[in-house]
């Protein structure tokens, strides 16, 4: 069963603001979460419905809803959990 992936609006400007080198790495990591979307390197946050994903020094925050993932912010690990 596959996934599908939904961006919110400010997990795009996220993303766009990275380097092309950390960006690729983190679209690849979240395009194989379609396959498996419950990866060792998805866990939920305490007290959260939500996600988040490791990819290096960066982390994605995601929903998993249904057969739909989506992508909330994007973000280095020193500030990703501020909201």
């Amino acid at each position: 069963m596959t996934y599908k992936i939904i961006w919110d609006k400010k997990a795009k400007e996220n993303l766009k603001k990275l380097d092309l080198f950390v960006a690729k790495r983190i679209l690849k990591k979240i395009n194989e979460l379609q396959e498996n979307p419950f990866s060792k390197d998805l866990k939920r946050l305490k007290g959260e419905i939500v996600f988040r994903l490791r990819v290096g020094d960066y982390r994605a925050l995601v929903e998993i809803e249904n057969n739909n993932i989506k992508v909330l912010k994007i973000g280095h690990r020193k500030n990703i959990y501020e909201y």
